[in-house]
């Protein structure tokens, strides 16, 4: 009892430090203060307030995918959050082992079928499917270990241990290509391929899916930030730098600052308009800084086959209800569905 009463203090002093939260919270920390004092009761079978059901799904190699996917930043902690540096920890304190499968049930109950994930994640889903007999897919994003014989091994054991789609990560990918090492890429990609799923590329950069396309890479999809500048923390377009986020967190306001992960929507969006392979976005809310409303119909109505979102448990009906009606209504999309 001790440890859940710290743990309700800690989300409480964190919360009232940051704005007076007795005069007008959000609704997450409306919910993050209501945090049950008995961890027991966060065991529970969750109960979805919106109607159970599949959403619209699309296909990588034979997989049917969700065309939402959920992002795995609610297991790793990764909230991007610029300068506020209490929020990983908060994010840690809030998402509790218990609490993480509570909130894949209820992605899957919603429709949800599939989670973006780091390598560095997969125990803690693996551990979910096992206790809760959870069948949520799941695509990992491979990391280049140094070596084809090291990187192999990983993705070989990966694949065994049941991960359904890989992709090279895109900090992997970019950085391959920053090193001048393009083949680098293709290479993991026929790695990952030889183990008999689909294999695809990650990045940030726009430059790493069009060196790709230009050298015939044989990816079966790309998995491309791809987010709207329109929110208060961007980076203004003339300090927008290529390859910014590998060169270190500049002190000058403006430049990047764990703020911005799309560097030209436009462009994006009219370079992948060529493209044949699925394309999963990913970042698509700016890590939290564009409504979902918003980002949702930005990403599916400029091409992207599927969006990922990180979501807390007090997130996802929404998120899956505004997917279902953004998907429904479409009828001004240019570049083709590819999956």
């Amino acid at each position: 009892m001790a440890e859940r009463t710290d743990r309700r203090r800690f989300l409480n002093r964190s919360l009232q430090s940051v704005a007076g939260v007795s005069a007008a919270c959000s609704l997450g920390e409306r919910v993050l203060l209501a945090a049950p004092e008995d961890e027991a009761t966060q065991s529970e079978r969750p109960k979805p307030g919106i109607a159970p059901g599949p959403l619209p799904c699309g296909k990588i190699g034979n997989v049917s995918i969700s065309r939402l996917f959920m992002g795995g930043n609610m297991i790793g902690a990764y909230a991007h959050s610029r300068d506020l540096m209490y929020v990983p920890e908060l994010f840690r304190a809030y998402n509790t082992e218990s609490k993480i499968f509570e909130t894949l049930e209820l992605a899957e109950q919603c429709g949800i079928n599939t989670v973006m994930l780091d390598p560095r994640d997969w125990p803690t889903v693996l551990k979910y499917k096992r206790e809760r007999g959870g069948q949520i897919q799941t695509l990992i994003g491979a990391r280049w270990l140094g070596d084809m014989t090291k990187t192999g091994d990983q993705i070989k054991r990966l694949v065994d241990e049941g991960a359904t789609i890989l992709y090279l990560l895109g900090v992997h990918a970019d950085r391959r290509l920053l090193a001048g090492d393009p083949d680098t890429i293709g290479r993991v990609v026929d790695l990952i391929k030889q183990q008999g799923v689909p294999a695809g590329v990650g990045s940030h950069s726009l430059q790493t899916p069009i060196t790709c396309e230009r050298d015939k890479v044989n990816a079966d999809f790309y998995v491309k930030s791809f987010h709207m500048d329109r929110y208060w923390s961007a980076s203004p377009q003339d300090k927008r730098e290529e390859w910014c986020w590998y060169k270190g967190r500049r002190t000058e306001h403006g430049y990047y600052h764990d703020n911005i992960w799309c560097l030209d929507a436009e462009k994006t969006a009219a370079f992948m308009e060529s493209v044949d392979k699925p394309w999963v976005a990913f970042k698509v809310m700016a890590a939290g800084a564009i409504h979902p409303k918003t980002a949702f119909s930005h990403a599916y109505r400029n091409g992207a086959d599927f969006i990922v979102a990180g979501m807390f448990d007090f997130q996802v009906e929404q998120d899956v209800q505004i997917a279902r009606e953004t998907l429904a209504k479409i009828s001004d999309r240019k570049r083709p569905w590819r999956a």
